[in-house]
């Protein structure tokens, strides 16, 4: 973590959480599956905002529910 601290996606927690599997989300949100495991990994450089909507609309979901700031260690 840098100076400027860094964002972690949250999405996979929220899916085990709310027992939604990531196939469902796929094919529901029109994510290539792939696409979806980098989310899922947080293993991403960057992020598509529109896809994010896509996710946050087809689980019903804020979008601080699968996104968070961890801001940097003093």
């Amino acid at each position: 973590m840098d100076e400027w601290g860094k964002v972690d996606l949250k999405l996979d927690e929220f899916l085990k959480a709310h027992n939604i599997s990531r196939s469902s989300l796929s094919r529901n949100a029109q994510i290539h599956y792939q696409q979806l495991l980098k989310y899922c990994r947080n293993d991403m450089q960057k992020v598509d905002l529109n896809l994010l909507a896509r996710i946050c609309k087809t689980i019903n979901c804020e979008i601080g529910d699968i996104i968070e700031y961890i801001p940097p260690k003093k």
